[in-house]
């Protein structure tokens, strides 16, 4: 179901949880509330749709997947950009880096290890933070 986006600062700048099977229902929405802002958004965490739990939606190229609970095991190679964010007005200096490695569980609560470069990296990277609370 296509969910409303969160946009109070105090609520984003919250740590998530880690999620479990019991919120299957929520990588679910994460998806349809991804999928519906396609045409102005690449990424969402589960927070941005009122939901404090560790899970993420990344659209890459024509494919969107979720992540739960991801866990990024190793960065390289850092640069500096700016990026902007669905929940908020404007843009914002950041660090990210050009490869990172993953951990986290599929859509079926399977692990999964993932390797990422360029913009899906940096979406991911994005996202992640908003599961720590950070607000970009």
């Amino acid at each position: 179901m296509i969910k409303t986006i969160m946009r109070d600062p105090m609520f984003l700048a919250q740590k998530s949880e880690n999620a479990t099977e019991v919120d299957a229902q929520v990588v679910t929405d994460l998806l349809d509330t991804l999928r519906a802002n396609l045409d102005h958004c690449v990424g969402m965490a589960a927070n941005m749709i009122g939901v404090r739990k560790n899970i993420i939606a990344v659209a890459a190229g024509p494919f969107q997947f979720a992540m739960i609970n991801p866990v990024i095991t190793k960065k390289l190679r850092p640069y500096q950009t700016e990026e902007g964010c669905l929940s908020l007005e404007g843009v914002r200096p950041c660090t990210r880096y050009e490869e990172i490695e993953v951990d986290y569980l599929d859509s079926n609560f399977r692990k999964q290890h993932g390797k990422y470069t360029g913009w899906t990296a940096q979406i991911i990277q994005h996202e992640v933070d908003h599961c720590c609370g950070v607000v970009i």
